[in-house]
């Protein structure tokens, strides 16, 4: 089994796996709403490591979270695996964190119709998200976009079918999914251990790697960066 670091900081949940193939064997994990993913990265990645006994050069791949999700926060997390990819000569695995999202899910005792189609959702502030359909195979149906939550898209979901909803933008919206019985809202999902593990072993067992010049981060918009007056 391939030995491969996993983390994700698109989000205010940062998860850092050391996996031997999709088998989680070392992990952390900060919840807090502190965003403090700069000083705790690297130090969760050298926990990972003493905790399974391995060094940085037994690693077969790292694979990080490319977003959509917080701009700094995507930066410190592909800075931090092209700098040990570069350094170790290690190959890299770009993966969505909607993708992740998806396998979380996945891997819970959840049971979903071969119709379902899933829209992981992440915050990107008021009743904004962005989120991308995919179906039960995991295929993606359609392109990341942003999409505001509201009464006219919830009543524009196909009939016959479930739409399945979760992420942390998912749960900012609870009591809209409340009017809605044909959506399936699954409260909690984070772009965590369990899917790192396996978006990471996928990725590898496939050959899907990343450009370690070419990878950047997946913002869902662009920054909004205002000019100061008069400049040019």
């Amino acid at each position: 089994m391939a030995l491969l670091l996993s983390f994700d900081t698109a989000t205010s949940h940062l998860a850092v796996v050391l996996g031997n193939g999709a088998e989680a064997i070392a992990s952390r994990t900060d919840a807090t709403a502190s965003l403090s993913h700069a000083e705790r990265l690297n130090v969760f990645i050298a926990e990972v490591l003493q905790e399974a006994g391995r060094e940085l050069k037994d690693l077969d791949a790292v694979a990080v979270g490319t977003g959509p999700g917080s701009y700094t926060g995507l930066r410190i997390g592909l800075s931090a695996a092209k700098g040990l990819c570069f350094a170790l000569g290690k190959p890299l695995i770009g993966m969505g964190t909607l993708e992740i999202l998806l396998a979380e899910l996945r891997s819970s005792e959840q049971e979903f119709s071969p119709k379902d189609i899933f829209f992981p959702m992440v915050d990107a502030r008021r009743m904004e998200v962005y989120t991308r359909p995919f179906n039960v195979k995991g295929i993606s149906l359609e392109e990341t976009a942003p999409l505001i939550l509201d009464d006219a898209w919830c009543a524009s979901r196909p009939t016959g079918a479930r739409t399945v909803v979760f992420g942390d933008g998912a749960d900012k919206a609870q009591e809209l999914w409340a009017c809605y019985p044909e959506i399936l809202y699954v409260q909690g999902i984070r772009p965590n251990v369990r899917g790192l593990a396996a978006c990471a072993a996928a990725h590898f067992e496939s050959g899907r790697f990343s450009d370690l010049a070419y990878l950047v981060p997946e913002y869902g918009k662009p920054a909004n960066v205002a000019q100061k007056r008069g400049a040019h």
